[in-house]
Protein backbone atom coordinates (compact mmCIF):
# COMPACT_ATOMS: atom_id res chain seq x y z
CA UNK A 1 0.00 0.00 0.00
CA UNK A 2 2.77 2.32 0.95
CA UNK A 3 4.57 2.19 -2.23
CA UNK A 4 1.53 2.24 -4.50
CA UNK A 5 0.76 5.71 -2.12
CA UNK A 6 4.47 7.31 -3.16
CA UNK A 7 4.10 6.53 -6.80
CA UNK A 8 0.74 8.70 -6.35
CA UNK A 9 2.70 11.38 -4.38
CA UNK A 10 5.12 11.41 -7.28
CA UNK A 11 2.58 11.79 -9.83
CA UNK A 12 1.08 14.62 -7.93
CA UNK A 13 3.89 16.25 -7.49
CA UNK A 14 4.79 16.16 -11.29
CA UNK A 15 0.85 17.30 -12.44
CA UNK A 16 1.20 20.18 -10.07
CA UNK A 17 4.41 21.36 -11.81
CA UNK A 18 2.30 20.66 -14.94
CA UNK A 19 -0.62 23.10 -14.16
CA UNK A 20 1.34 26.39 -14.27
CA UNK A 21 3.26 25.78 -16.95
CA UNK A 22 2.71 28.26 -20.21
CA UNK A 23 2.10 25.61 -22.66
CA UNK A 24 -0.18 23.48 -20.38
CA UNK A 25 -2.09 26.42 -20.02
CA UNK A 26 -2.62 27.95 -23.55
CA UNK A 27 -3.73 23.64 -24.14
CA UNK A 28 -7.32 24.14 -23.24
CA UNK A 29 -8.01 20.42 -23.39
CA UNK A 30 -5.01 19.32 -21.58
CA UNK A 31 -5.42 21.86 -18.83
CA UNK A 32 -8.60 20.54 -18.10
CA UNK A 33 -7.70 17.05 -17.75
CA UNK A 34 -4.81 17.19 -15.61
CA UNK A 35 -6.51 19.84 -13.47
CA UNK A 36 -9.07 17.38 -12.65
CA UNK A 37 -6.28 14.50 -12.65
CA UNK A 38 -4.50 17.14 -9.45
CA UNK A 39 -8.13 17.13 -7.56
CA UNK A 40 -8.69 13.11 -8.01
CA UNK A 41 -4.94 12.64 -6.62
CA UNK A 42 -5.21 15.12 -4.30
CA UNK A 43 -7.79 13.80 -2.32
CA UNK A 44 -5.47 10.26 -2.52
CA UNK A 45 -2.51 12.48 -1.40
CA UNK A 46 -4.90 13.91 1.81
CA UNK A 47 -5.65 10.16 2.58
CA UNK A 48 -1.99 8.87 1.92
CA UNK A 49 -1.03 11.70 4.93
CA UNK A 50 -3.63 9.81 7.29
CA UNK A 51 -2.74 6.47 6.72
CA UNK A 52 1.30 7.72 7.12
CA UNK A 53 0.77 9.37 10.55
CA UNK A 54 -1.72 6.50 12.27
CA UNK A 55 1.16 4.31 11.34
CA UNK A 56 3.73 6.83 13.25
CA UNK A 57 1.21 6.94 15.84
CA UNK A 58 1.54 2.92 16.45
CA UNK A 59 5.30 3.35 15.93
CA UNK A 60 5.59 5.92 18.56
CA UNK A 61 3.22 4.00 20.71
CA UNK A 62 5.09 0.63 20.45
CA UNK A 63 7.75 2.84 21.75
CA UNK A 64 6.27 4.23 25.07
CA UNK A 65 5.02 0.94 25.82
CA UNK A 66 8.44 -1.18 25.47
CA UNK A 67 9.35 1.98 27.77
CA UNK A 68 7.24 1.39 30.34
CA UNK A 69 8.26 4.43 33.08
CA UNK A 70 5.09 6.41 33.00
CA UNK A 71 2.16 4.58 33.38
CA UNK A 72 0.10 7.24 32.57
CA UNK A 73 2.04 7.54 29.41
CA UNK A 74 1.27 3.62 28.85
CA UNK A 75 -2.47 4.07 29.07
CA UNK A 76 -2.75 7.05 26.57
CA UNK A 77 -0.45 4.85 24.16
CA UNK A 78 -2.62 2.10 24.33
CA UNK A 79 -5.56 3.93 23.51
CA UNK A 80 -4.04 5.94 20.76
CA UNK A 81 -2.92 2.66 19.39
CA UNK A 82 -6.13 0.74 19.39
CA UNK A 83 -7.46 3.78 18.23
CA UNK A 84 -5.22 3.92 14.89
CA UNK A 85 -5.37 -0.02 14.65
CA UNK A 86 -9.07 0.50 14.11
CA UNK A 87 -9.11 2.78 11.86
CA UNK A 88 -6.59 1.59 9.65
CA UNK A 89 -8.56 -0.90 8.07
CA UNK A 90 -11.35 1.28 7.25
CA UNK A 91 -8.81 3.88 5.66
CA UNK A 92 -7.52 1.05 3.58
CA UNK A 93 -10.54 0.45 2.07
CA UNK A 94 -11.32 3.85 1.27
CA UNK A 95 -8.07 4.09 -0.34
CA UNK A 96 -8.29 1.23 -2.66
CA UNK A 97 -11.44 2.59 -3.73
CA UNK A 98 -10.00 6.35 -4.08
CA UNK A 99 -7.05 4.18 -6.26
CA UNK A 100 -9.61 2.62 -8.83
CA UNK A 101 -9.04 4.34 -12.08
CA UNK A 102 -11.62 7.06 -12.69
CA UNK A 103 -13.51 7.12 -15.83
CA UNK A 104 -12.74 10.54 -18.00
CA UNK A 105 -16.26 10.90 -18.13
CA UNK A 106 -17.41 11.19 -14.93
CA UNK A 107 -16.23 15.00 -14.07
CA UNK A 108 -18.07 16.00 -16.91
CA UNK A 109 -21.73 18.14 -16.73
CA UNK A 110 -24.78 15.80 -18.44
CA UNK A 111 -27.74 15.92 -20.82
CA UNK A 112 -30.73 14.53 -19.07
CA UNK A 113 -33.57 13.17 -21.32
CA UNK A 114 -36.81 11.82 -19.53
CA UNK A 115 -39.41 10.18 -22.35
CA UNK A 116 -43.09 9.23 -21.27
CA UNK A 117 -43.06 5.34 -22.04
CA UNK A 118 -46.01 3.37 -22.21
CA UNK A 119 -48.46 4.36 -20.00
CA UNK A 120 -50.36 6.98 -21.82
CA UNK A 121 -51.12 10.10 -19.97
CA UNK A 122 -50.22 8.78 -16.73
CA UNK A 123 -46.26 7.80 -18.35
CA UNK A 124 -46.05 12.06 -19.20
CA UNK A 125 -47.00 12.63 -15.45
CA UNK A 126 -44.51 10.04 -14.26
CA UNK A 127 -41.96 11.64 -16.65
CA UNK A 128 -42.74 15.29 -15.39
CA UNK A 129 -42.40 13.26 -11.52
CA UNK A 130 -38.94 12.16 -12.49
CA UNK A 131 -38.06 15.74 -13.29
CA UNK A 132 -39.04 17.39 -10.36
CA UNK A 133 -37.60 14.23 -8.48
CA UNK A 134 -33.94 15.09 -10.33
CA UNK A 135 -34.55 18.91 -10.40
CA UNK A 136 -35.00 18.71 -6.37
CA UNK A 137 -31.59 16.23 -6.08
CA UNK A 138 -29.67 18.62 -8.37
CA UNK A 139 -30.56 21.43 -6.14
CA UNK A 140 -29.35 19.96 -3.08
CA UNK A 141 -26.06 19.25 -4.44
CA UNK A 142 -25.91 22.83 -5.70
CA UNK A 143 -25.59 21.51 -9.55
CA UNK A 144 -27.05 24.11 -12.22
CA UNK A 145 -30.15 22.88 -14.41
CA UNK A 146 -31.31 24.26 -17.10
CA UNK A 147 -34.04 23.29 -19.69
CA UNK A 148 -33.50 22.42 -23.08
CA UNK A 149 -36.45 21.18 -24.80
CA UNK A 150 -39.83 20.01 -23.99
CA UNK A 151 -43.27 18.70 -25.02
CA UNK A 152 -45.74 18.80 -22.35
CA UNK A 153 -48.41 16.08 -21.87
CA UNK A 154 -52.26 16.99 -22.43
CA UNK A 155 -52.74 16.07 -18.41
CA UNK A 156 -49.68 17.62 -17.00
CA UNK A 157 -46.13 16.54 -17.29
CA UNK A 158 -43.78 15.87 -19.91
CA UNK A 159 -44.11 13.20 -23.16
CA UNK A 160 -40.51 14.41 -23.61
CA UNK A 161 -37.67 16.94 -21.44
CA UNK A 162 -34.42 17.63 -22.31
CA UNK A 163 -32.08 19.05 -19.64
CA UNK A 164 -28.82 20.31 -18.70
CA UNK A 165 -26.75 20.01 -15.44
CA UNK A 166 -23.63 22.06 -14.78
CA UNK A 167 -21.38 21.06 -11.13
CA UNK A 168 -18.76 19.01 -9.81
CA UNK A 169 -18.41 15.17 -11.08
CA UNK A 170 -22.36 15.10 -12.40
CA UNK A 171 -22.07 12.80 -15.32
CA UNK A 172 -20.36 9.96 -12.93
CA UNK A 173 -23.22 10.59 -10.39
CA UNK A 174 -26.43 10.72 -12.69
CA UNK A 175 -24.95 7.94 -15.38
CA UNK A 176 -26.23 5.38 -12.90
CA UNK A 177 -30.27 6.85 -13.81
CA UNK A 178 -30.08 5.89 -17.62
CA UNK A 179 -32.65 3.69 -17.75
CA UNK A 180 -36.62 2.70 -17.72
CA UNK A 181 -38.40 3.92 -14.68
CA UNK A 182 -41.44 2.24 -13.65
CA UNK A 183 -44.64 3.37 -11.44
CA UNK A 184 -46.99 0.76 -10.06
CA UNK A 185 -50.10 3.46 -8.67
CA UNK A 186 -53.22 4.06 -9.15
CA UNK A 187 -53.73 7.12 -12.29
CA UNK A 188 -55.08 10.49 -11.58
CA UNK A 189 -57.26 9.53 -14.71
CA UNK A 190 -58.30 6.48 -12.95
CA UNK A 191 -61.96 6.31 -11.78
CA UNK A 192 -62.45 2.64 -10.66
CA UNK A 193 -59.64 2.81 -8.36
CA UNK A 194 -57.07 0.26 -10.17
CA UNK A 195 -53.01 0.11 -10.35
CA UNK A 196 -51.54 0.81 -13.52
CA UNK A 197 -47.75 0.19 -14.19
CA UNK A 198 -46.07 3.10 -16.67
CA UNK A 199 -42.85 4.12 -17.63
CA UNK A 200 -40.78 6.07 -18.56
CA UNK A 201 -36.73 6.40 -19.74
CA UNK A 202 -34.24 8.40 -18.84
CA UNK A 203 -30.76 8.74 -20.83
CA UNK A 204 -27.80 10.64 -19.72
CA UNK A 205 -25.08 11.84 -21.75
CA UNK A 206 -21.95 13.48 -20.97
CA UNK A 207 -21.76 16.65 -22.00
CA UNK A 208 -19.58 16.78 -25.27
CA UNK A 209 -16.72 19.95 -25.18
CA UNK A 210 -16.07 21.46 -28.41
CA UNK A 211 -12.59 19.69 -28.48
CA UNK A 212 -14.93 16.45 -27.64
CA UNK A 213 -16.05 16.23 -30.77
CA UNK A 214 -15.93 18.14 -33.98
CA UNK A 215 -18.63 18.35 -36.50
CA UNK A 216 -18.51 19.38 -39.69
CA UNK A 217 -20.99 22.34 -40.57
CA UNK A 218 -21.94 21.14 -43.76
CA UNK A 219 -23.05 17.61 -42.10
CA UNK A 220 -25.89 19.48 -40.10
CA UNK A 221 -29.19 20.95 -41.52
CA UNK A 222 -30.25 23.42 -39.80
CA UNK A 223 -33.87 24.28 -39.32
CA UNK A 224 -35.87 27.38 -37.54
CA UNK A 225 -39.47 27.24 -36.11
CA UNK A 226 -41.77 29.15 -33.61
CA UNK A 227 -41.41 27.33 -30.42
CA UNK A 228 -44.54 25.85 -29.01
CA UNK A 229 -46.56 25.79 -25.99
CA UNK A 230 -48.93 22.74 -24.70
CA UNK A 231 -50.79 21.29 -27.74
CA UNK A 232 -48.48 22.52 -29.89
CA UNK A 233 -49.86 26.22 -30.40
CA UNK A 234 -47.12 28.66 -31.07
CA UNK A 235 -46.24 30.77 -28.08
CA UNK A 236 -44.20 33.29 -30.03
CA UNK A 237 -44.19 34.93 -33.53
CA UNK A 238 -40.43 34.89 -34.19
CA UNK A 239 -38.51 32.05 -35.55
CA UNK A 240 -36.06 31.71 -32.20
CA UNK A 241 -36.34 27.65 -31.74
CA UNK A 242 -33.65 26.20 -33.38
CA UNK A 243 -33.75 22.38 -34.87
CA UNK A 244 -30.46 20.65 -36.38
CA UNK A 245 -30.42 17.42 -37.98
CA UNK A 246 -26.93 15.46 -38.55
CA UNK A 247 -27.11 13.89 -41.52
CA UNK A 248 -24.89 11.04 -41.34
CA UNK A 249 -26.20 10.15 -38.18
CA UNK A 250 -29.90 11.27 -38.57
CA UNK A 251 -29.39 12.43 -34.79
CA UNK A 252 -31.61 15.41 -34.13
CA UNK A 253 -31.06 17.77 -31.53
CA UNK A 254 -33.59 20.68 -31.07
CA UNK A 255 -33.61 23.73 -28.48
CA UNK A 256 -36.72 26.39 -28.04
CA UNK A 257 -36.30 27.25 -24.54
CA UNK A 258 -34.48 30.05 -25.23
CA UNK A 259 -36.13 33.82 -26.55
CA UNK A 260 -32.49 34.21 -28.50
CA UNK A 261 -32.25 32.02 -31.58
CA UNK A 262 -28.31 32.12 -31.28
CA UNK A 263 -28.75 31.06 -27.65
CA UNK A 264 -31.52 28.33 -28.46
CA UNK A 265 -28.88 27.57 -31.58
CA UNK A 266 -25.78 26.74 -28.90
CA UNK A 267 -28.01 24.71 -26.97
CA UNK A 268 -28.74 22.63 -29.65
CA UNK A 269 -25.29 22.37 -30.77
CA UNK A 270 -23.94 21.34 -27.70
CA UNK A 271 -26.86 18.72 -27.16
CA UNK A 272 -25.60 16.91 -30.62
CA UNK A 273 -21.83 17.00 -29.81
CA UNK A 274 -23.37 15.03 -26.68
CA UNK A 275 -24.85 12.67 -28.34
CA UNK A 276 -22.66 11.89 -30.94
CA UNK A 277 -20.40 11.76 -28.39
CA UNK A 278 -22.58 9.43 -25.98
CA UNK A 279 -22.74 6.86 -29.89
CA UNK A 280 -19.41 6.02 -29.20
CA UNK A 281 -19.30 6.38 -25.28
CA UNK A 282 -22.43 3.69 -25.12
CA UNK A 283 -20.67 1.20 -27.37
CA UNK A 284 -17.55 1.62 -24.88
CA UNK A 285 -19.72 1.21 -21.69
CA UNK A 286 -21.54 -2.01 -23.32
CA UNK A 287 -18.28 -3.77 -24.00
CA UNK A 288 -16.86 -2.50 -20.99
CA UNK A 289 -20.17 -4.42 -18.98
CA UNK A 290 -20.24 -7.62 -20.56
CA UNK A 291 -16.34 -8.00 -19.39
CA UNK A 292 -17.32 -7.57 -15.86
CA UNK A 293 -20.51 -9.11 -15.80
CA UNK A 294 -22.54 -5.88 -14.84
CA UNK A 295 -25.40 -4.55 -15.54
CA UNK A 296 -25.03 -0.93 -13.32
CA UNK A 297 -23.39 1.22 -15.97
CA UNK A 298 -24.15 -1.01 -19.25
CA UNK A 299 -25.52 1.95 -21.29
CA UNK A 300 -28.35 -0.50 -22.13
CA UNK A 301 -30.93 2.05 -22.42
CA UNK A 302 -33.81 -0.53 -22.92
CA UNK A 303 -33.12 -2.32 -19.10
CA UNK A 304 -35.92 -1.90 -16.75
CA UNK A 305 -33.61 -0.52 -13.70
CA UNK A 306 -35.96 0.71 -10.94
CA UNK A 307 -39.56 0.64 -10.18
CA UNK A 308 -41.64 3.20 -7.80
CA UNK A 309 -44.57 1.55 -5.98
CA UNK A 310 -47.20 3.71 -4.56
CA UNK A 311 -49.37 1.51 -2.84
CA UNK A 312 -46.65 -0.46 -1.26
CA UNK A 313 -44.22 3.06 -0.64
CA UNK A 314 -41.62 1.62 -1.80
CA UNK A 315 -38.65 2.01 -4.47
CA UNK A 316 -36.28 -1.09 -5.86
CA UNK A 317 -33.62 -0.50 -8.22
CA UNK A 318 -33.42 -4.25 -10.09
CA UNK A 319 -30.07 -4.28 -11.09
CA UNK A 320 -28.77 -4.53 -7.26
CA UNK A 321 -32.00 -5.74 -5.93
CA UNK A 322 -31.84 -2.58 -3.16
CA UNK A 323 -35.61 -2.47 -1.98
CA UNK A 324 -36.40 0.57 0.46
CA UNK A 325 -39.72 1.88 2.23
CA UNK A 326 -39.36 5.26 1.88
CA UNK A 327 -40.71 6.40 -1.41
CA UNK A 328 -41.56 9.63 -0.53
CA UNK A 329 -38.45 11.23 0.45
CA UNK A 330 -36.93 9.38 -2.66
CA UNK A 331 -39.74 11.22 -5.31
CA UNK A 332 -38.55 14.25 -3.00
CA UNK A 333 -35.30 14.03 -4.55
CA UNK A 334 -33.67 12.04 -1.77
CA UNK A 335 -32.11 9.92 -3.94
CA UNK A 336 -28.43 9.70 -2.57
CA UNK A 337 -28.52 6.12 -0.78
CA UNK A 338 -29.65 4.60 -4.02
CA UNK A 339 -26.93 6.21 -5.99
CA UNK A 340 -24.01 5.46 -3.43
CA UNK A 341 -25.43 2.04 -3.49
CA UNK A 342 -25.03 1.55 -7.21
CA UNK A 343 -21.36 3.33 -7.02
CA UNK A 344 -20.65 0.52 -4.49
CA UNK A 345 -21.59 -2.12 -6.64
CA UNK A 346 -19.72 -0.81 -9.50
CA UNK A 347 -16.53 -0.04 -7.94
CA UNK A 348 -16.12 -3.29 -6.25
CA UNK A 349 -17.20 -4.72 -9.52
CA UNK A 350 -13.56 -3.07 -10.80
CA UNK A 351 -11.83 -3.57 -7.47
CA UNK A 352 -12.69 -7.60 -8.51
CA UNK A 353 -11.01 -7.14 -12.17
CA UNK A 354 -8.12 -5.40 -10.98
CA UNK A 355 -7.69 -7.89 -8.33
CA UNK A 356 -4.77 -7.90 -6.19
CA UNK A 357 -2.97 -5.10 -8.03
CA UNK A 358 -4.37 -2.34 -5.43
Amino acid sequence: MLDKLQIVKQRFDEVSDLIIQPDIISDQKRYVQLNKEYKDLGKVVAKAKEYEGLLNTIDEAKEILADGSDAEMVEMAKMEMDESKERIPVLEEEIKFLLIPKDPEDGKNAVVELRAGTGGDEASIFAGDLFRMYSKYCEGKGWKVSIVDYSEGTNGGFKEIQFEVSGEDVYGTLKFEAGVHRVQRVPQTETQGRVHTSAATCMVFPEAEEFDVEINPKDVRIDFFCSSGPGGQSVNTTYSAVRLTHIPTGLVAQCQDQKSQHKNKEKAFKVLRSRLYDMELAKKQAEDAAKRGTMVTSGDRSAKIRTYNYPQGRVTDHRIGLTLYDLQNIVNGDIQKIIDELMLAENTSKLKELGETI
